[in-house]
């Protein structure tokens, strides 16, 4: 008995140093808890969106390029992802804002339909002329978001855009050459960089309101 004793004594002491002015402790107020939870909510949210977004891509193209009739329900899909992506902005800089990043997300789907249109029928005229839409638009999103948030710098999210524009290019050229390995190579590349795009969003949103997210 006098050895438990003993043994807790030592335990006692042992917890108790761990708690001297010296020992660094970490405390939370419930406040910070929150704000903790809501950035990991925000960042999983948007992660997932933007899965969504090249996921879907991905659905159209493969079906468009195989003349699979289910390329419109993943177009409607597709079309979808961009008003949820507006409704999570929205979120923070109000309803109009939200709306007009919609519209130019949905721009940015519709010359993705035309560019794979042109591609699958041999259209380098029409290629070329979805493409440079496709890269103003780019540069119009670029613009619109990086005056909602001096967190998010205009070239940067331009120089992101045009990457994720490059590499569903590739996606759909290798999709309608048949080069499979390929295929799949530009897929994993789109998903690895949506997702840091989202990141990058995400970051953003948290330093302009640090007591939100």
């Amino acid at each position: 008995m006098r050895s438990k004793r003993s043994i807790l004594a030592l335990t006692s002491l042992a917890l108790a140093a761990c708690t001297t002015a010296g020992t660094p402790r970490i405390i939370e107020s419930g406040g910070d808890m929150a704000v903790r939870r809501d950035a990991m909510a925000l960042r999983q949210s948007m992660r997932r969106l933007w899965t969504d977004h090249v996921v879907w891509t991905r659905g159209y193209i493969v079906a468009a390029v195989a003349n699979d009739p289910s390329a419109s329900a993943a177009a409607t899909r597709l079309m979808k992802n961009q008003e949820d992506i507006g409704n999570a902005v929205a979120r923070f800089y109000g309803t109009p804002a939200g709306a007009k990043l919609t519209e130019l997300l949905k721009e940015h789907i519709t010359i993705a339909v035309d560019l794979v249109a042109a591609a699958k029928g041999g259209n380098t005229a029409g290629v070329t002329a979805a493409n440079t839409r496709w890269h103003a638009n780019a540069g119009e999103i670029a613009t619109f978001l990086s005056s909602a948030n001096p967190n998010w710098p205009r070239e940067t999210l331009r120089m992101m855009l045009v990457e994720h524009l490059r590499l569903t290019t590739e996606e759909a050229k290798a999709r309608i050459e048949k080069r499979w390995d390929d295929d799949v190579r530009s897929f994993d590349q789109i998903l690895d960089q949506a997702l840091d795009m989202a990141d990058a969003l995400t970051d953003g949103i948290a330093k302009q309101f640090p007591n939100r997210v």
